[in-house]
């Protein structure tokens, strides 16, 4: 593998994967990002933790195709404190790596790209739109209310609900409740029950957040979930169990109304 890239195109990739990559782990190459230099001028940057998985394209300049894990931090760091705009990598004998970026080089010994674990592929899947200004703002009002009680599995992330024309997001510690919920204009085939986890729903939320301006686009194919972003998929194992019937816990009629000024209410 050989290559040459921008090094803020690669910083982005990177700090998208670091929620991912696990830091304390049995199986030590999930500490790594998976990288692989395709024959179309792309590189691609995988990380994955077995139950939470993030991959992107970005534009490059392939000389040799080829993949390699290396450590995430270690390549993060790297790249972080090079102030060349470009950077060579190439991967030589026994996945040794060799880094180049002006007068600056750096050998990191990699792994093979056999040994990393096969990243779930979302193909041949209906998605459903999503309009990531409104999945973030939906994010941020529910995520203070997932549970961290890892007891109650089937509370550890959000309760995600499509159909009759509204999308709706839930989450619930057992004491306090979040619902939001917003109109959608997109055609939807089928309503849809999903139970995205916390680690998935922060990352949705940087992936909203961050990138470049593009459409989102939601669906979940056997028990999984596919959030994509342009040339950002995130794949991620749903949780299983049922989320308690949050309908029966919201007050239909209320005898009592306070209407308050929000900015006179927030903390400092």
């Amino acid at each position: 593998m050989e290559l040459q890239i921008g090094t803020d195109e690669f910083s982005r990739a990177l700090y998208r994967a670091q929620g991912i990559v696990e830091k304390k782990s049995t199986m030590p190459i999930l500490g790594s990002v998976l990288l692989e230099a395709t024959e179309d001028g792309r590189l691609r940057v995988s990380a994955f933790d077995l139950e939470i998985g993030v991959t992107g394209t970005h534009p490059c300049e392939v000389r040799k195709g080829g993949g390699v894990a290396i450590k995430h931090k270690e390549l993060y760091d790297i790249v972080r404190a090079l102030r060349r705009s470009r950077w060579c990598s190439g991967a030589r004998r026994n996945n040794r790596v060799r880094l180049t970026s002006g007068a600056a080089e750096f050998n990191i010994v990699g792994q093979p790209a056999e040994d990393y674990p096969p990243f779930p592929r979302a193909e041949k899947v209906s998605f459903v739109p999503v309009e990531p200004t409104a999945l973030l703002e939906m994010i941020e009002k529910t995520q203070f209310a997932i549970s961290a009680d890892e007891t109650r599995h089937n509370l550890n992330g959000v309760f995600f609900e499509t159909g009759e024309g509204n999308v709706r997001m839930v989450a619930t510690d057992g004491h306090r409740l979040s619902l939001v919920r917003v109109r959608s204009r997109a055609v939807q085939p089928q309503a849809r029950r999903d139970r995205p986890p916390q680690g998935a729903v922060r990352a949705c939320a940087g992936c909203c957040r961050r990138t470049r301006p593009a459409p989102a686009s939601w669906d979940s194919p056997r028990q999984s979930g596919v959030f994509r972003r342009g040339d950002v998929t995130m794949v991620m194992r749903l949780i299983d169990g049922t989320f308690p019937d949050y309908q029966q816990v919201i007050p239909k009629e209320a005898d009592r109304t306070v209407i308050v000024d929000r900015p006179a209410c927030s903390t400092r």
